[in-house]
């Protein structure tokens, strides 16, 4: 059965766990003393990050799909209600109440795919303070990861030339829902495909793969493996040549079985998955070309990240294509997306919304208020040089960012940095309304789409902000009258 774009995106999350249990444990606490103390009126939160993962200049916003597709099926089950009921904390009331639940609010986001920095709003959910609470958990592990596993794809795409990167991450990551989300998220970031292949199926993804150690091992002899795989998939062989000896058994064997194929017209490959990456493919790229093979080609796995492949590929080895796993499926050296959720406006008892915001010692743990609109401003030549937040209300209140006039944007940690800015370019409005009173108001993009638009949009910054060794900072801003709002609050916290 094929599959379209949203049901791929329906089955995928059938396959984990679309309960609303799926939760901490506080956000039921604290939705049982709202209901209690009549407090669930209407409220906006919004998710931000607070530092890029890495190291790096930017990231990427993945997981919207997942977490739309998810939202549907959210749901307590009669199993669910019977265990909250057996944990003597809920009453009966509350837990008749949590029977019906399921998502009535709006949802408003960037585009999956966006490049994005941290203050500025990736969602913002507008509902009942009750289920605002319980989506918190399920929204923050769907997209925390997914952008996690989709920037540190990409930095490895962008370190490779946006060449062919293939994700082998399955038996590395962080179990079955972890391997799925990985795929997924890889796939987004640039990814050409993926070992797993159940993710391949409901994805929509290429399946990749070439043979293991063992394939070889199972063989008389390696070149009797090499035969035996060339027989089967003649027009899909890669040989892993590095089970034995790379240099004097691997390739010449590949060599010689590679020629049969050449003469058959067909193309091959090899695969080095251990020893000096760098010293190995250069000379196993003298071996075939001197052979006459100079469309064979050469693929390199083994513990491999954006670092060793810019590396490798700065000092000339001639690798055409990386498979990486552990360390793209797993997020490596920088395992968790920072991504927070915090309330920014709640209704007043005459039915209008006040901003709210948590103050905090630490500046940049002071979150800006009210509700908001991230608007992207580029220059004449459409390359991207700031994000300004600005408030949003629907109605008269909205702040709008036109292009000819000038503005003068403020740092939002609320202190004195500043800067006047022209606007020659677009200013585009980021957060667009993707559910409405609980329905969804379009299908979700393709993955296909979604990656399309991820390097549309890298394409669009400066190579500055992408390089991996002490990347430029992005501008990200607060419009005067935001910033005024902050200082504001700020200001009748501290008396």
């Amino acid at each position: 059965m094929v599959l379209l774009e949203n049901d791929q995106e329906r089955a995928a999350a059938l396959c984990s766990n679309t309960s609303a249990l799926f939760n901490d444990f506080y956000s039921l606490t604290m939705a049982q003393g709202y209901w209690k103390n009549r407090l669930n009126k209407k409220a906006v939160f919004e998710m931000f990050f607070r530092r890029q993962p890495f190291g790096g200049g930017f990231s990427l916003f993945a997981g919207l799909g997942t977490l739309l597709a998810r939202l549907e099926t959210f749901r307590f089950s009669k199993d669910d209600i019977v265990y909250l009921s057996g944990l003597g904390v809920f009453s009966h009331d509350f837990l008749d109440f949590l029977k019906d639940f399921h998502f009535t609010g709006n949802l408003y986001s960037l585009d999956e795919g966006t490049v994005i920095f941290p203050q500025e709003p990736l969602i913002r959910i507008e509902g009942s303070l009750i289920e605002c609470q319980i989506i918190e958990g399920m929204l923050l592990n769907i997209i925390n990861f997914q952008s996690l596993i989709a920037t540190k794809t990409a930095r490895v795409w962008l370190a490779s030339g946006k060449g062919q990167v293939m994700e082998f991450g399955l038996r590395r990551a962080q179990g079955p829902d972890g391997a799925m989300s990985a795929s997924r998220a890889a796939y987004i970031g640039g990814a050409g495909g993926t070992s797993n292949t159940l993710a391949a199926r409901l994805y929509g993804i290429p399946a990749l793969g070439t043979m293991a150690h063992s394939w070889v091992m199972a063989f008389p002899s390696e070149e009797a493996a090499f035969e035996a795989y060339a027989a089967l998939y003649p027009d899909k062989t890669i040989f892993l040549i590095d089970t034995y000896d790379t240099l004097k058994s691997g390739a010449p064997n590949a060599i010689k079985v590679g020629k049969k194929l050449a003469a058959a017209g067909k193309n091959f490959g090899v695969r080095l998955d251990s020893g000096d990456m760098h010293y190995l493919s250069v000379q196993v790229r003298r071996m075939l070309d001197a052979a006459g093979l100079q469309q064979a080609t050469i693929t390199a796995s083994n513990d491999l990240d954006e670092e060793i492949i810019q590396a490798l590929r700065d000092a000339g080895a001639p690798i055409n294509s990386w498979g990486v796993g552990t360390r793209m499926a797993t997020g490596a050296e920088d395992a968790a997306f920072t991504g927070v959720y915090k309330l920014t406006a709640r209704e007043t008892p005459e039915g209008a919304f006040e901003a709210t915001i948590k103050f905090s010692d630490h500046p940049e743990k002071t979150t800006n208020p009210g509700i908001k609109q991230v608007w992207r401003i580029k220059d004449k030549n459409g390359f991207a040089v700031a994000d300004v937040l600005g408030l949003d209300h629907d109605g008269a209140g909205s702040e709008t960012i036109e292009r000819g006039e000038t503005y003068t944007f403020w740092h939002p940690s609320a202190d004195y940095r500043h800067f006047q800015h022209t606007v020659e370019g677009d200013a585009l409005p980021l957060l667009r309304p993707r559910i409405k009173n609980g329905a969804p108001l379009l299908p979700s993009d393709s993955l296909d789409t979604i990656r399309a638009r991820v390097r549309r949009e890298l394409d669009s910054f400066d190579q500055s902000y992408k390089r991996l060794l002490n990347p430029h900072i992005y501008k990200v801003s607060v419009t005067e009258r935001l910033r005024g709002m902050k200082l504001r609050l700020i200001q009748s916290r501290l008396q």
